[in-house]
């Protein structure tokens, strides 16, 4: 399929990781080719997949806008999303993992949104939909602007929901490790001076997975422990102090549903 593009808009370099995910890949890849906003690229990094992921992608391959690059070896989600952004050509960079999925308007609106308030990081609100992609009722709301210590209490950025401008933000680069990649890289950019800006308006489906890492909450916890240590590399005593908030703010959360 040959598309032709609004070449008069910038170009969004959608970014995507892949592992085993010939179930619901085909879903995410639909929903961006429903996109009302046209000039987009989707770069699609296999993570060497075990699955049939390589084959279900392959007629997509027909939309000369999808791309895929695939792993020599099995290397994590960080890296696999490096890969995808070193390959990128768009002004804008937005992320939608293998399982989620995004509503028709959300490239069109979002990027309006940041041209129209001179925005360099916007994330959105999202609906949580179930393995067989119906709702579940929980809708993740987005603050209508967070700064370095309000998100280091928690993280309320949904990777899936988040566009960066590289034209105001340069370069952009998620730490290699296979956990909590996107927290780290959402860090960086608000220590740097980059708040998030939230577009109040929900338009993303995150998949709610039973084997996702972010399902145990027990290994959220060490995760984001270790981020203050190790990748903010805060003192103990800050670390505690955000440790607290962040414990406290998903027991309210949990007590909430």
């Amino acid at each position: 399929m040959n598309v032709q593009n609004d070449q008069t808009r910038p170009l969004i370099s959608i970014i995507t990781p892949s592992y085993n995910s010939e179930t619901y890949l085909p879903d995410a890849i639909r929903s961006v080719q429903a996109q009302t906003y046209t000039n987009w690229e989707m770069i699609i990094t296999d993570d060497c997949s075990t699955d049939n992921t390589i084959i279900v992608i392959q007629p997509f391959l027909d939309d000369e806008r999808i791309k895929l690059i695939q792993l020599s070896e099995n290397s994590g989600p960080g890296v696999a999303r490096n890969t995808s952004i070193e390959a990128a050509n768009g002004r804008y960079l937005a992320f939608l993992d293998a399982d989620d999925q995004w509503l028709p308007e959300k490239l069109e609106k979002q990027s309006r949104f940041m041209q129209e308030e001179q925005v360099a990081f916007s994330f959105t609100p999202y609906k949580k939909v179930k393995k067989d992609g119906t709702d579940t009722g929980t809708i993740v709301r987005a603050p209508e602007r967070i700064e370095y210590k309000q998100l280091l209490k928690q993280n309320v950025i949904g990777c899936l929901t988040v566009m960066l401008d590289r034209e105001m933000i340069g370069e952009v680069k998620m730490n290699p490790m296979r956990t909590r990649q996107d927290f780290a890289l959402w860090l960086s950019l608000c220590r740097r001076g980059w708040p998030a800006y939230g577009l109040q308006e929900v338009l993303a489906k995150y998949r709610v997975v039973d084997h996702s890492i972010s399902s145990n909450k027990i290994t959220m916890a060490k995760n984001n422990w270790r981020m203050y240590r190790d990748v903010e590399q805060l003192s103990v005593p800050r670390s505690l102090w955000y440790f607290f908030h962040y414990v406290t703010l998903s027991l309210k959360k949990y007590l909430a549903k």
